[in-house]
C-alpha cells in the first residue's frame, strides 16, 4: 500500500523546488515596485517589493505572509490566494499555478501517453505545415515528415527544450533564442504537472536544472504558455525561415497539444520549407 511517505518522495525534486514560499519570493522581486502607490523615489535595497509591502497590500499580517514565504505555513486559504493573486499582479496562468501550490486547484487529468492514431494521420496529411504534438513535458510524440525534416539539425526528436537548451544546434535553429529559451520554460512550467508520470517529470527538470541558463529562467516562475506567435528559424540546408506558430489543446487527449509552424502562403518563407520536403 502507498503511504504519504511514499507520495512525499515521489513528489519530492518538483514540490521542494516548486513549493508555494519560492513561487512568491520570486513574484515579489519581480513586481514594479514603482507602480504601486507606496513606491519613493529613493533606493530600494532588495528588488520588486518588500515582504511588509506584499502583506499590506493583500490586508494580511507581516508575519504570516512572511511564514508563506519560509514554507512555515503552506496551506492559504481561497481568500488568501486571491488578495496574494492581486497584490502581486498574477497573470491568470500565475493565479493558476499559485493555486495547484496552495493545495486548491482541482487535480489535474493525467495526460495521455500515446497519441490518436487518427490524429497521427491527420498530421501526415498536412503536407504545407509542420505539424506535430507535445505531451505537457513538451515531448514530441507525433510528428509529420515536414516537421521531422524541420527539425534535421537536432541529435533527437525527444523533447523541445532540450533542443532548446542542451543540443548545440539549438543556439543556431532558433535565431532568436533568448526568446525561444523563456517560450519554452514558461510552457513547460505551465504543463508540467498534468504529466502521467511524477517520475518522468522530476528526471527530465533535474536534467535541465542542470544547465545554467535553464536554471535562472526556472527560477523567474514565469508561468507563460504559448498559443501563437511568429518565429525566426534558421535551417542548415535552407537558411532563415519566418513561421507563424499556433498551439491547440487536443480536446480528447488532456495535456496534449497540436503544434503548427507555417509560413505566409507565397512567402520566401513557404517555399524554403516546402523545399525540405524533397
Amino acid at each position: 500500500m502507498s503511504t504519504s511517505a511514499d507520495a512525499d518522495r515521489r513528489y519530492s525534486v518538483w514540490v521542494s523546488d516548486d513549493s508555494l514560499g519560492a513561487f512568491l519570493r520570486a513574484r515579489r522581486n519581480a513586481a514594479a515596485a514603482e507602480m504601486y502607490p507606496f513606491a519613493t523615489p529613493t533606493a530600494r535595497r532588495v528588488p520588486g517589493l518588500r515582504r511588509e509591502e506584499v502583506a499590506e497590500l493583500a490586508g494580511l499580517s507581516t508575519d504570516y505572509y512572511v511564514r508563506l514565504e519560509q514554507g512555515r505555513e503552506k496551506h492559504p486559504s481561497e481568500q488568501v490566494v486571491a488578495a496574494l493573486a492581486t497584490a502581486l499582479t498574477l497573470t491568470k496562468h500565475q493565479d493558476d499555478h499559485l493555486r495547484l501550490l496552495a493545495g486548491l486547484a482541482p487535480q489535474a487529468v493525467p495526460s495521455s501517453a500515446t497519441v490518436d492514431p487518427t490524429l497521427a494521420h491527420m498530421l501526415d496529411a498536412w503536407g504545407g505545415a509542420a505539424a506535430f504534438i507535445l505531451d505537457p513535458l513538451l515531448n514530441f510524440t507525433a510528428l509529420n515528415p515536414l516537421a521531422m525534416a524541420l527539425f534535421s539539425s537536432f541529435a533527437d526528436h525527444a523533447n523541445l527544450v532540450r533542443n532548446v537548451f542542451l543540443d548545440p544546434a539549438g543556439r543556431h535553429f532558433f535565431v532568436d533564442w533568448q526568446r525561444a529559451a523563456e517560450s519554452s520554460v514558461g510552457s513547460l512550467r505551465a504543463t508540467m504537472h498534468q504529466h502521467h508520470s511524477p517520475r518522468e517529470r522530476d528526471a527530465l527538470i533535474a536534467e535541465l536544472r542542470a544547465d545554467e541558463e535553464f536554471e535562472r529562467l526556472w527560477q523567474k516562475f514565469d508561468i507563460s504558455p504559448k498559443t501563437r506567435e511568429t518565429k525566426l528559424l534558421r535551417h542548415e540546408r535552407v537558411g532563415e525561415i519566418v513561421i507563424n506558430f499556433h498551439a491547440f489543446q487536443v480536446m480528447s487527449a488532456p495535456g496534449q497539444q497540436l503544434v503548427v509552424y507555417q509560413p505566409e502562403p507565397g512567402s520566401v518563407s513557404e517555399t524554403r520549407l516546402l523545399s525540405l520536403r524533397a
